[in-house]
């Protein structure tokens, strides 16, 4: 009877912690959601930094810090500024291409209508009560906005970089003369773990993107189908988005095949085909080439993925497997929490 009274406080205490501990995560889930403004561009710069920290080591060991600097910063401004041109490129190219065909695709709208409405479904009073004046307007003004948010986020980014890089070595030494040794340890050996495997996963992500792009180039030449390059380059885009960026540029092109071929069959075959590519590189191929140091289980990858892509849209769905990488490997550099690797990290080599 009395041990059974002594329990009971250790029971209650430790339910008490569990819940103080959920309501904990709650409450800061819900303020990565609601200052996404502040915490998205914070976490994009860390992985900035985390990225080119190599290069401004190297280069302020041999010449002043402020001109190692200046001229990290001139290259991560080109490598991006190359990035989301060649993306622009891309998109633009094939929406300039279905202005000029839309004679075609209006041919394909007014079929599919008749086939929907000739089964019960009547779209043209959806058509004439979406997709008006009104609608088109309220659409370019979201894509205003959506471009200068972009714009704004990426100016607020590269503050951040050029702050932090400079202080990557103060925080270094305040690090190491913590009082709290074992906190400073783990955030020290952890961050830097962390920052080697960000390199590795974008290294090898980027990689993969050229290779999908490249055959995905290749095989819409083959069909004959047009716009090859500019779809190899979306595929190579979206690759960077794992599940879901993969299955946009397998659709995109599948849908303008339906456009342009007339039997239906081809547009499925060329869909079977897509995802014959991403599958065997993203399954197959880039495992081998990623080994087991970024090994993750496919259920927290996508589960990261749709995660931060609801907290922070797009920015989250690129940057929610590299948060991922860095809760996991912070947890692994203390006993107290080295169960959340075991339990999510993959004991075998599986996509990234």
């Amino acid at each position: 009877m009395s041990n059974s009274i002594q329990r009971a406080p250790r029971l209650v205490d430790s339910n008490l912690r569990a819940m103080v501990g959920v309501g904990t995560a709650v409450l800061v889930i819900a303020a990565f959601g609601v200052a996404e403004a502040v915490f998205a561009p914070l976490t994009f710069a860390l992985f900035i930094i985390a990225i080119v920290w190599p290069l401004q080591a190297a280069l302020q060991a041999r010449l002043p810090k402020l001109l190692a600097l200046a001229i990290s910063m001139l290259a991560t401004i080109v490598v991006i500024g190359a990035f989301t041109w060649v993306i622009t490129w891309g998109f633009s190219r094939v929406g300039r291409y279905i202005v000029t065909d839309a004679s075609r695709f209006q041919l394909l709208y007014n079929q599919m209508a008749e086939w929907l409405e000739g089964h019960g479904i009547v779209v043209a009073s959806i058509w004439a009560e979406h997709f008006n004046v009104g609608w088109l307007i309220s659409a370019f003004q979201q894509v205003t906005n959506v471009v200068n948010g972009t714009l704004s986020f990426a100016i607020v980014v590269l503050i951040y970089v050029i702050l932090g890089l400079m202080e990557v070595d103060a925080a270094i030494l305040r690090l190491r003369s913590m009082r709290n040794q074992e906190a400073g340890r783990v955030l020290r050996i952890g961050g830097a773990r962390t920052a080697s495997k960000f390199r590795r996963y974008l290294l090898v992500r980027s990689l993969m993107s050229v290779v999908t792009g490249v055959l995905v180039w290749g095989f819409i030449s083959i069909c004959g189908l047009p716009l090859a390059q500019e779809w190899g380059v979306i595929a190579f885009a979206f690759n960077y988005i794992p599940f879901i960026g993969p299955f946009v540029a397998t659709v995109l092109p599948t849908l303008f095949a339906v456009a342009q071929f007339a039997a239906w069959q081809n547009a499925i075959i060329v869909f079977a085909c897509l995802n014959l590519i991403q599958f065997l590189v993203g399954s197959y191929l880039e495992p081998r080439i990623a080994g087991g140091v970024l090994s993750m289980s496919p259920f927290m990858v996508l589960f990261a993925v749709f995660f931060w892509t609801f907290l922070w849209g797009i920015a989250g769905a690129f940057i929610g497997v590299p948060i991922a990488i860095a809760v996991l490997t912070l947890c692994e550099q203390h006993t107290s929490s080295r169960w959340v690797p075991e339990l999510f990290g993959a004991p075998t080599v599986g996509r990234l």
